[in-house]
């Protein structure tokens, strides 16, 4: 571990805590700390890091709200006979499951909730402080790792969940992230709200594979001058998104970060687009498949095809370990606003940055030193690339 035991704890407050990719954070973290497993997939476990003073996996303590009422115990039983997680894992970290289990809270709105908006943020803020007062906490983090919502409906319609969420963790005086495409803190109250709050944040939708495939190959055919005519692809998945997804509006809020890193990457957005289809029977497991028409030398036609198969929960829940860790250091620091250099982890960053994906690990790994160190000064490069070359120009 990177950081002193005798750290003071911290806390990761999960939304949609009952969920498959919480269940798995909660275990992975747990069967880590255990040494029952290696952090692997875990980018701040790695050398890179070690000096970033990160919080220890030992010191974190999860809670969270879900409306949901399977205990995280029962799920990680379902998730372990789907292959998600390894035999045994739930089972000798089952006390650490029961512990975060007894620390969720209801959410909302449900049907038939009469709270107003101004009551669901409040009771949602005073649910997030009591958890980190009860805990004697050093800091929480908030984390939305909860199922895509509906594109919101424009600014006269109700808030979405995801931001009252949002403007709930902010009233607690907890730093964001959101893992979602739901829009969270980008609606224009939350935002408004955020940059008012000085706490840092981070998102949106957390980029785990067709999308972290395509901010790899979108570099490679710019660099090579190899022009992209069409790029078509297909998500099968099943599980909580999958039924998400099969809302059309979901989708195209799920597909709009995907097609930003192709615009970024490429300079143009290409013909085709992403069909997400949900196959109740594939469970937490997807297939993603890319068809890519390009031409080469001479205008020659050619196709690159590429098939992603993975575990959504497995893959999503070293990313929500690393974001976490991050954003609470960030925020010990007295970083605020949108935390640029976090880019490498979302389909459609917040802030400024770099698109491709090698030119984000290398803001990435600039910003695990920065918070290693102290003073302000120092930090100079934790800002966007923007803020940068204006702090080169000021050296000059």
């Amino acid at each position: 571990m990177s950081a002193s035991l005798s750290r003071p704890r911290v806390g990761v407050w999960l939304i949609g805590a009952r969920g498959s990719v919480a269940t798995t954070v909660v275990t992975g973290c747990a069967a880590i700390t255990a040494g029952l497993h290696p952090p692997t997939g875990m980018v701040t476990e790695t050398p890179a890091f070690t000096d970033s003073a990160l919080p220890a996996l030992s010191d974190l303590v999860f809670g969270g709200h879900d409306t949901l009422d399977c205990p995280l115990p029962k799920h990680a039983e379902t998730l372990t006979a789907g292959g998600v997680l390894p035999p045994g894992v739930a089972t000798a970290v089952a006390a650490d499951l029961a512990a975060a289990d007894r620390e969720i809270r209801p959410g909302g709105p449900t049907p038939g909730d009469t709270r107003s908006e101004a009551e669901l943020i409040t009771a949602f803020a005073a649910d997030i402080s009591d958890f980190a007062h009860r805990h004697a906490l050093e800091r929480t983090v908030v984390v939305n790792v909860a199922s895509t919502e509906p594109a919101s409906q424009g600014p006269d319609a109700p808030l979405p969940a995801s931001t009252l969420y949002a403007l709930a963790a902010l009233r607690a005086g907890c730093p964001y992230v959101n893992f979602t495409p739901s829009e969270g803190i980008h609606h224009p109250t939350a935002a408004r709200e955020s940059e008012r709050s000085g706490l840092p944040y981070a998102g949106r939708d957390g980029k785990t594979g067709q999308t972290l495939l395509r901010a790899v190959l979108g570099p490679m055919f710019a660099q090579r001058a190899l022009r992209v005519r069409a790029w078509s692809g297909t998500n099968l998945l099943g599980g909580g998104d999958g039924a998400a997804l099969a809302d059309p509006a979901a989708a195209a809020a799920k597909n709009a970060g995907k097609e930003r890193v192709l615009a970024d990457t490429l300079g143009t957005v290409p013909e085709g687009e992403v069909h997400i289809d949900d196959v109740p029977a594939l469970g937490d497991w997807k297939t993603a498949w890319d068809h890519i028409a390009f031409d080469g030398f001479l205008g020659t036609r050619m196709i690159l095809q590429t098939i992603w198969q993975g575990c959504d929960s497995a893959l999503a829940a070293p990313l929500v370990l690393d974001l976490a860790r991050l954003t609470l250091r960030a925020h010990e620091t007295g970083l605020s606003g949108p935390l640029d250099a976090l880019g490498f982890y979302f389909k459609d960053p917040v802030g400024e940055g770099p698109s491709g994906l090698a030119e984000q690990y290398e803001e990435l790994v600039r910003f695990g030193r920065s918070l290693g160190r102290t003073g302000a000064e120092d930090r100079r490069d934790v800002g966007s690339a923007e803020e940068r070359r204006d702090d080169a120009g000021d050296a000059l």
